[in-house]
């Protein structure tokens, strides 16, 4: 009888603490779009005893998304999925980090949706800066971002390159997209009998963060001082709730946003309301 299977899209370091932490048993479909990177996560995971498949995705391709989902259900029951994978701000333009980061979140929910298993559950990963754009959308856009096709998300109005002039304005745009599509998309899973969440970790210590986090005067590191858990985030801190999200104690958790944060989005809201 073939093992139920968990998909990790992305093989950073978040993937990977996901992976260690909540993969024991289940056969480990791991996806990334970089092979060197999957080649690493293969030999590391299969070395400490895990069952592991892995498998190239770009998640900006329609066509990438769909054949991954397709590998994952001729593994056997896809009963836990976990996104992980993105674009910083400074990693790419404004339409690649809305391809990566917004289109690709969709495109994988709405593959997903089709093969995840009853009884299962899935989580994405998004990010505090979607809590904090949340103000900066009319209604009329957030049920845009929410609803409308993954394909045509990049070409929304919202999404104008004179509005989102930056990476760092995508990027926010993105994240806040990320947490509206779960709570769309979590009715959909919801008539499989699944669940879909998001969390959104705050200022977390990756290979992808650290240069960023190792100037001792950035907006990063005066954000986690004046927090209410005045310390980096980690990778396991991420993983400890997408695990919760994922099991029997959140049976009746679904299309909703877990901040990650240590509290710096209470910080700068209250500062702000101050």
């Amino acid at each position: 009888m073939a093992r139920d299977v968990m998909v990790v899209i992305g093989a950073g370091d978040m993937g990977m603490a996901t992976a260690r932490r909540v993969g024991s048993g289940s056969h480990l479909l791991i996806a990334d779009l970089d092979e060197g990177i999957l080649a690493e996560a293969r030999a590391r995971l299969h070395g400490e005893g895990h069952e592991v498949t892995t498998h190239s995705v770009d998640v900006a391709s329609p066509e990438s998304v769909d054949a991954l989902a397709r590998a994952a259900a001729e593994l056997g029951p896809v009963t836990r999925v976990v996104h992980t994978a993105g674009l910083s701000p400074n990693q790419g333009s404004v339409q690649r980090i809305l391809s990566v980061d917004l289109v690709g979140v969709a495109l994988v929910l709405e593959a997903f949706r089709d093969v995840i298993a009853p009884g299962g559950a899935g989580v994405v990963v998004a990010s505090m800066i979607g809590s904090l754009y949340a103000g900066q959308l009319t209604g009329e856009q957030a049920r845009d971002l929410a609803t409308a096709p993954a394909a045509g998300l990049a070409d929304l109005p919202s999404a104008s390159t004179d509005r989102l002039t930056d990476g760092q304005a995508a990027y926010g745009y993105a994240k806040r997209g990320n947490q509206l599509r779960v709570q769309a998309e979590a009715l959909q899973w919801g008539a499989r009998g699944a669940r879909l969440n998001s969390v959104s970790p705050g200022v977390v210590s990756t290979r992808m963060s650290r240069p960023e986090l190792e100037d001792p005067q950035g907006p990063a590191r005066a954000m986690v001082d004046g927090s209410a858990v005045p310390r980096l985030g980690s990778p396991d801190d991420v993983a400890a709730v997408v695990a919760f999200l994922l099991g029997r104690d959140s049976g009746y958790v679904s299309g909703t946003d877990i901040l990650v944060d240590g509290g710096v989005v209470a910080s700068i809201q209250v500062g702000s309301a101050g």
